[in-house]
């Protein structure tokens, strides 16, 4: 529906704006994360792929993203790197940006009409998949992530 795609594309592009890309600060203090997200199956090898990075269950469902990152597709799979984090509870949202008209496309029922994504690969009924769905630990050191865009 139309509150679907307003609400992803919102809260990505958001936090994208907000926040910029993923930091490219060299210093990493041994007690924070880094995470390496590999975006699978893209269709599309145009435009960008818009990240954003949700710390706990207020930030995911209310749109205050941590950080984020814009990856340019050029491929059937992208990756991207985000250093810095605490430990704990993340969510991801992403949507593909296939046209690169720096917001998530609908059809006239509002339905999101580019590829989008979740972590854990969560699926939404009726709007972005839920918090528990979505959720997964990011330990200190590296962790890694793989989601699989679809829409």
């Amino acid at each position: 529906m139309i509150r679907t795609a307003l609400y992803l594309s919102a809260l990505v592009a958001g936090t994208l704006l907000s926040s910029g890309a993923a930091s490219a600060d060299t210093t990493i203090s041994t007690d924070t994360a880094i995470l390496t997200v590999t975006l699978d199956g893209i269709e599309n090898q145009t435009g960008t792929i818009r990240l954003g990075v949700f710390a706990g269950e207020d930030d995911y469902s209310n749109g205050g993203g941590i950080t984020g990152a814009n990856v340019t597709v050029d491929s059937e799979t992208e990756t991207v790197t985000i250093e810095g984090l605490a430990p704990g509870e993340y969510g991801l949202k992403l949507y593909h940006d296939v046209d690169d008209d720096g917001r998530m496309d609908t059809n006239p029922f509002g339905m999101p009409t580019e590829p989008y994504g979740f972590s854990n690969n969560a699926r939404g009924r009726f709007g972005p998949a839920k918090w528990e769905a979505a959720r997964f630990e990011i330990k200190t050191g590296e962790n890694a992530h793989t989601i699989t865009i679809g829409g």
